[in-house]
């Protein structure tokens, strides 16, 4: 079905972002950096917000690619750069890992030994500047420039104004830097490791580099854009730690309460934060707290955590990938059986129906990575099947992300069909809170995979005329089973043949009943079901006019195997097995003629089944 003009189909992640952008644009307190004179040149309306998944997506709103300097941010890089050159032991030896509770600027070392309590602050990051690998000054700033662009996927450089201006006004800096050299932390001149630290929060960055930064960390310091590492992954454990106690200075606590990630901020209105395994965060406003954080990027990230739940105290389990498998309709088909003319259509266009299987505990960032997968691929399909039968939970943040994928693909002409378990009854009245009036029709929500295949098998068949060549009843002369008969031997068949007719509901076949004959179905319909021993019946096959059921009495089964019922008005003509045995003296060329029928029937059912089973093993 076309798009109706109406554009491709929106992300809910892109929806959400312009609706968190709009709540927090118009909060205006806080103040610009002034300490350092370039930074206050920044205009306090710049307002960007960028999500990057460690899958490589990317979401941005507002003023993502606006530079800006990266300031404090740089500290756990270069503290990790400084651990990757030097060893744990080696670093730890020269800064400690302890929360201060202070200002970024305190002037906080451990009494007796002058080590800086750790290197989130301007005294442990100075010292951590000291420890980068190289031949001069110059080569190792260009160790720090090089990596900080590994992390970023793209050549990072350094505000020059900025460089010189941080440079011209550092005065404490230079005095924490002269106590680390009194104390043997710094064992060279100071003006070194100061030099790389006033470039190092030079370095010009924006909300989207930012946000690739925090997502190679947590990829475990892989780009997942280039596939570039970064830094050994040893090392991001250690420069998480540190972000998550001592990142945001005196609100480290409250950072950790609210928002629950290892974080790091900028006095140039930059916070990157980091869910490991899952995504990373990037929020710029140049507008600062007394804390020196960004007041919109606390209060965004707040919100972040709270409604997509992100927190890494209250992350559902995230064991196993959330996409299974996925295939479709071409490949995988429901338990009606078709005809040649629906096989040929559902043959052509089967692709236009998709099934994804999911699995394990829907977080944001899991359900992220399928919606994102079926909006890019929405433009190929008409209908889409979620199979969320085993999927142990589904989170506050997920279940809106899948509402918006419903209305999203909705109101453009497509279809998205859930198939659900006992344990989603919450999730199905969500959706049926939401989905008021109109729009409650997009709610299609399934027990069994089965009759979701169906209802896309049908949505196909009518759209491309299918139904209209698939008659609902025919004569005996134009059976399947009767392909490749004379007439006369039609009318000698017809002779041998019970015609029998049966009311919607009423049982043609039962279970463990002797199994001395076979039907030819005419008209109607007819469903094949056996009993589940949870009490639930199941469903093997539906039937329609022009095909044959109970043929497997043929090989000698003494009983039958499964109960048959007309699901409508339906017409058949029985054949008995001794009438058909008597067929090899009598006529044999139609018992013969009868037989290949039977069996192309039988390899084709073997075809549909072994590129079935292909298909969900993959």
């Amino acid at each position: 079905m076309p798009d109706k003009g109406r554009g491709p189909v929106p992300l809910p992640i892109d929806e959400y972002l312009k609706g968190l952008h709009a709540r927090f644009v118009d909060l205006r307190t806080g103040d610009v950096a002034s300490y350092i004179p370039e930074l206050a040149k920044a205009n306090p309306d710049w307002f960007g917000i960028c999500i990057a998944t460690t899958d490589g997506r990317v979401y941005e709103v507002g003023d993502t690619r606006q530079p800006f300097t990266i300031q404090s941010i740089s500290k756990p890089f270069v503290y990790g750069l400084a651990i990757e050159d030097q060893g744990r032991e080696a670093v730890l030896a020269k800064i400690g890992v302890e929360p201060t509770g202070d200002a970024f600027n305190s002037i906080s070392l451990e009494p007796g030994t002058g080590r800086p309590l750790n290197p989130m602050i301007n005294a442990g990051a100075i010292a951590a500047a000291s420890l980068v690998a190289g031949h001069s000054v110059e080569d190792r700033f260009y160790r720090v420039l090089s990596t900080f662009s590994l992390y970023a996927g793209r050549p990072l450089s350094v505000d020059r104004a900025v460089y010189e201006s941080e440079r011209d006004t550092g005065h404490r800096n230079r005095a924490i830097a002269h106590m680390l050299r009194n104390f043997d932390i710094i064992t060279e001149q100071p003006d070194g490791p100061l030099d790389i630290y006033f470039q190092q929060c030079s370095i010009s960055v924006d909300c989207h580099a930012l946000s690739m930064m925090a997502a190679t960390l947590a990829n475990g310091g892989v780009n997942p854009l280039t596939g570039e590492r970064a830094v050994r992954g040893e090392c991001v454990e250690a420069m998480l730690s540190v972000m998550t106690t001592c990142g945001m200075y005196d609100y480290a606590g409250s950072w950790v309460y609210w928002v629950g990630m290892p974080a790091k901020s900028g006095v140039g209105g930059g916070i990157l934060a980091v869910l490991p395994g899952q995504l990373g965060i990037a929020v710029f406003s140049p507008p600062l707290d007394e804390h020196g954080n960004s007041v919109r990027g606390v209060a965004v990230c707040k919100e972040l955590s709270r409604e997509l739940n992100l927190h890494f105290v209250g992350t559902p389990r995230a064991s196993r990938s959330t996409m299974r498998s996925h295939y479709d309709v071409a490949a995988v088909r429901s338990k009606r059986v078709r005809t040649a003319p629906e096989r040929e259509v559902l043959e052509e266009t089967g692709n236009r129906a998709r099934i994804y299987e999911l699995q394990g505990d829907l977080t944001f960032a899991g359900v992220d990575a399928v919606v994102w997968q079926i909006v890019a691929k929405s433009a190929e399909f008409d209908c889409a099947i979620l199979d969320l039968k085993r999927v142990t939970g589904i989170g506050e943040a997920a279940s809106r992300t899948l509402l918006e994928l419903v209305v999203g693909l909705s109101q453009h002409g497509k279809r998205l069909l859930l198939v659900h378990g006992p344990g989603h009854s919450r999730f199905l009245r969500f959706l049926a809170e939401c989905l008021t009036g109109e729009r409650h029709e997009w709610l299609l929500a399934f027990p069994d995979m089965d009759r979701a295949l169906e209802w896309c098998e049908e949505r196909l068949l009518a759209e491309h005329g299918a139904a209209a060549r698939t008659p609902s009843s025919l004569p005996l002369s134009e059976h399947q089973l009767c392909q490749g008969l004379e007439p006369e031997a039609v009318s000698y068949l017809n002779r041998l043949l019970e015609r029998r007719t049966f009311g919607t509901g009423e049982l043609i076949v039962r279970k463990g009943d002797a199994a001395d004959r076979f039907y030819l179905l005419t008209s109607g319909k007819v469903s094949v079901t056996i009993d589940l021993l949870i009490g639930q019946r199941q469903r093997v096959s539906t039937l329609s006019a022009g095909m044959t059921f109970g043929e497997l009495s043929i090989v000698g089964n003494t009983e039958r195997s499964a109960d048959v019922r007309a699901d409508e008005p339906t017409e058949c003509y029985a054949l008995s097995m001794e009438a058909f045995r008597a067929l090899s003296k009598t006529r044999p060329d139609i018992k013969l003629v009868l037989l290949e029928n039977l069996l192309r029937n039988a390899s084709q059912t073997a075809t549909r089944l072994t590129r079935e089973i292909a298909a969900l093993a993959q």
